[in-house]
């Protein structure tokens, strides 16, 4: 059977059809989302040009929206942008050419993005962390990339450059501390003993495709999206493979939600239309990783380290919800353990805020 879709840029491509229990964060972040929804602004004229807006995303990452512990991977932030595709320069589309798969008939955006990590030890009161733990850890960073889809095959490269710092100049010791005095939490006591100031830097490459399983009469489908990429850095060296089933209706409008790294990062390209979009899906994802600074200690200092495990998954899953300008997507994250003396994997949630404009 033959379903419509349209690309990024509005243009119509046919699409042919082939073979634990949420925190209470989730109900909140859902009712929050909805109050946004019901105040959006008016819908697109008939006659506004079609094309893809720029589009701004805000992502939280923390373990409050999980298990509600505060340990390990215990929160990320970042902020991008990606403008629209009519002002990306020329240079940038002649990089992009290098990438193997990606030619002329594509559609090409740039990224920019601004994101901090922080870890912590599984006990935060102790002034001297437990060496079987894994370290106090920060990571603050600058995103530069391209984001470019294949719409005739319903395929999107990601490729991203990310810089940054490790240590004490990531800030994440200060924001956690102001950030658990706000709300009245438990004061992290060992970030004297972090990883030590260093550079840091990732490239990265990912490749994602779209491929429908079912289309229905109502208006309801269902697709797969297979997924792989891979990091080369300082920060974090992996391999990583995926797969996400998405059900609901309008799924041409992404090709998923967002992640923050170590997970493969999520497309921000985001379609503007006048109407719902909306989907449930839950993914897997494998990692083989080589190196991570976050585990492994500084590259070039002597510092805390814990013995990593070398092959990591997450099982994924949540909502998303899109109309008009917005995009709001909620997910829940589970992930195996990632180093030897790690007592338990780790669960924490996702949340994701776009607007088109």
């Amino acid at each position: 059977m033959m379903a419509g879709m349209t690309d990024w840029r509005g243009n119509r491509v046919d699409k042919t059809s082939g073979p634990g229990t949420c925190s209470r964060s989730a109900g909140a972040a859902l009712i929050a989302g909805a109050a946004i929804l019901a105040i959006l602004p008016a819908p697109v004229a008939a006659d506004e040009p079609a094309g893809q807006p720029d589009a701004v995303t805000l992502q939280v990452e923390n373990d409050l929206f999980g298990s509600g512990s505060d340990s390990h991977y215990t929160q990320g932030m970042r902020i991008s942008w990606l403008p629209s595709p009519k002002t990306v320069p020329d240079w940038m589309r002649e990089a992009a050419l290098l990438v193997p798969g990606i030619d002329t008939k594509d559609h090409l955006t740039f990224v920019f993005g601004l994101g901090q990590n922080m870890y912590t030890p599984e006990d935060i009161s102790r002034s001297s962390p437990d060496p079987t733990d894994r370290p106090y850890a920060g990571w603050l960073y600058a995103t530069f990339g391209v984001a470019v889809e294949d719409a005739q095959r319903n395929l999107l490269h990601n490729v991203a450059l990310d810089l940054g710092v490790v240590g004490p100049l990531s800030l994440a010791g200060p924001t956690q501390k102001v950030w658990h005095k706000l709300i009245d939490s438990p004061e992290p006591r060992g970030w004297s003993h972090q990883l030590d100031n260093e550079p840091g830097i990732i490239l990265t490459y990912e490749a994602r495709m779209r491929q429908s399983i079912a289309a229905t009469v109502s208006g309801f489908e269902l697709d797969v999206t297979p997924k792989a990429g891979v990091a080369l850095g300082n920060i974090f060296t992996y391999g990583a493979v995926g797969a996400s089933l998405r059900f609901g209706h309008n799924l041409d409008l992404d090709y998923g939600p967002p992640f923050i790294r170590p997970s493969l990062p999520g497309a921000g390209l985001v379609k503007r239309r006048d109407e719902w979009g909306w989907y449930a899906f839950a993914g897997v994802e494998g990692r083989a990783v080589a190196r991570n600074i976050f585990l492994d200690g500084n590259t070039f200092s002597d510092s805390p380290s814990v013995d990593s495990l070398p092959f990591i998954g997450d099982l994924q899953f949540g909502i998303v919800a899109t109309y008009n300008r917005v995009r709001i997507s909620f997910t829940q994250i589970f992930r195996t353990k990632e180093f030897e003396t790690q007592r338990e994997g780790d669960h924490y949630g996702s949340l994701a805020f776009t607007y088109l404009f």
